[in-house]
């Protein structure tokens, strides 16, 4: 029997002509579309899930972490905080509710002009040769087309970058061991005035039935072994980072599928360890789990330029840069169990500064008209742990949206933009170094 099907040829409707086109909602893409549509180009974000906001909605993402000095991210934290609900509680800019954010990102979104299209997912690219002139969306409307003069990338995976053809690895460079997955949850019922909060893989808790870090590994179903634990924006509530799977590959949906399964099922063996051994949990109880599992390492493609961990602990500033005043540790959680990397990364993080972002790194080798946005610029295994979280990657993509519009201002690829411009664009809008 035959292993393909021919399917049959098409025309496919054009839907959108526009400057820029950014596939993903997600922090990197937020950052490019406020950056692009801010700075006069025509602007449409696509975005498969029924909000914007990635990890930081979808994922049901804690909080906003790592050190970044970035006006765009500042302005989506003020402004999702600005007013509280009236059940919640005051708690610092970087704590996330994710209902209010969804409700922020819209709001900036139309603020700026940005055209959204949610349930919407880029399944091709429009290419001349080398140059990447749109994409393909499919949805419950059919396919259809998207012509533009720049297509960003902020798709995580780098989904668009892989159907061009542009070249990737993935995970470690020895072995391509990925990074695991997690799917978030949140419960309630938490006794705030005596529960714990162990923020780390080091928060060390002594309780009178042992270390919570030692019980954790001890007791929960592996690869799970860990207690990771945030308040939310009201009281009673928090969310919980300690599911956890290895051996996944977030680029196919049967992993995916398995890594929804398996960390769905560690649940209510997790609560059932935290009323048993944690203060002030127990009368905990779940209150919803994130709608998408949480992928920290897929693609890392190959730019004209790659980030890589020197760079970072040098605090270097590159000539072309695009986002700055980066700051974040070696965030490697272990590609075979619970907790951090066996190599200890994150212990000898002696970063002499804050780092910069390349340009050079956001463009792919050898295709124009395209732009990677996020934790899927060209970068080491390594240097890819510091830049993946999400206030690092909405920095990232603001430059590159700048630098995306910049090249449409110049009528020019965006493989030769004046670098010197976007950099003013960027210094105008609050990005120094």
């Amino acid at each position: 029997m035959k292993k393909t099907i021919q399917e049959a040829a098409r025309e496919t409707p054009v839907r959108y002509d526009v400057d820029v086109i950014v596939a993903g909602g997600g922090p990197a893409g937020i950052g490019a579309a406020l950056g692009a549509a801010r700075n006069g180009a025509k602007t449409l974000l696509v975005e498969e899930m029924n909000c914007l906001g990635g990890i930081a909605t979808s994922g049901m993402m804690s909080h906003w972490c790592g050190g970044t000095v970035s006006p765009v991210t500042t302005e989506i934290m003020n402004r999702s905080n600005a007013e509280k609900w009236d059940n919640e509680i005051e708690n610092p800019n970087w704590v996330i509710n994710q209902e209010r954010l969804k409700l922020t990102l819209f709001d900036l979104m139309e603020e700026a002009g940005v055209t959204v299209l949610l349930h919407t997912r880029c399944a091709d690219v429009v290419k001349d040769g080398d140059n990447v002139t749109g994409v393909i969306l499919e949805s419950k409307s059919g396919r259809e087309a998207v012509r533009a003069k720049v297509v960003i990338d902020a798709t995580g995976d780098g989904d668009v970058a892989a159907r061009a053809g542009a070249e990737y690895a993935k995970g470690r460079e020895d072995d391509q061991k990925m990074q695991p997955v997690t799917l978030m949850f949140k419960i309630g019922g938490v006794d705030w005035d005596h529960a714990v909060f162990p923020g780390s893989f080091e928060s060390k808790v002594e309780t009178p039935k042992g270390e919570l870090q030692a019980l954790a590994k001890k007791l929960l179903p592996p690869p799970a072994g860990h207690v990771l634990l945030y308040k939310g924006t009201i009281s009673g509530q928090v969310v919980v980072n300690m599911t956890n799977l290895t051996g996944i590959d977030g680029t196919s949906n049967v992993d995916l599928t398995h890594a929804e399964i398996v960390c769905h099922r560690q649940i209510p063996k997790i609560i059932a360890f935290l009323r048993e051994y944690v203060p002030g949990y127990e009368k905990c109880y779940h209150l919803a789990s994130a709608a998408v599992v949480g992928v920290r390492e897929t693609r890392h493609f190959k730019g004209l330029y790659t980030l890589n961990e020197h760079d970072i602990v040098e605090a270097r500033v590159f000539d072309d840069w695009i986002a700055t005043k980066n700051r974040f540790n070696f965030d490697i959680h272990n590609v075979e169990g619970a907790g951090l990397d066996k190599h200890g990364a994150q212990h000898h993080f002696t970063c002499k500064g804050s780092y910069s972002i390349p340009y050079s790194a956001c463009v792919p080798e050898k295709l124009d008209g395209l732009l990677l946005s996020g934790r899927n610029i060209s970068g080491t295994h390594k240097a890819h742990s510091n830049f993946r979280v999400m206030p690092i990657c909405t920095n990232i993509g603001f430059g590159v949206g700048i630098a995306a519009a910049e090249a449409v201002r110049q009528n020019c690829s965006v493989r030769r933009v004046d670098i010197k411009k976007v950099q003013a664009a960027l210094e105008a809008a609050g990005v120094t170094l």
